[in-house]
């Protein structure tokens, strides 16, 4: 079940992260859930580093470390996609 939770959330990160990010990102929404579910990794990462992983109530600081770390993953991701796809114009 928790890899359900992960599919989940990978899902919405990354589609938040498509959202802050300008422009139009290409690469489709299964490789954008796979960006997510790195970035919530990366988050969790960072938090446990700086010590903030578990605190009491809602961990606020943790999910904002996952946001960003899924805007982090999603910018570059979609530039190594398109480099990949041979795409080298880039609509903003």
């Amino acid at each position: 079940m928790q890899w359900l939770w992960a599919i989940i959330v990978g899902f919405v990160l990354g589609l938040i992260a498509r959202a802050i990010l300008p422009g139009k990102q290409h690469q489709p929404l299964w490789l954008t859930t796979l960006f997510g579910i790195a970035g919530a990794i990366l988050g969790n990462a960072v938090a446990g580093w700086i010590g903030v992983r578990e605190t009491a109530g809602i961990d606020w600081i943790r999910h904002l470390l996952q946001l960003a770390g899924a805007v982090l993953i999603v910018g570059l991701g979609d530039m190594i996609y398109m480099s990949l796809r041979g795409g080298s114009k880039r609509t903003t």
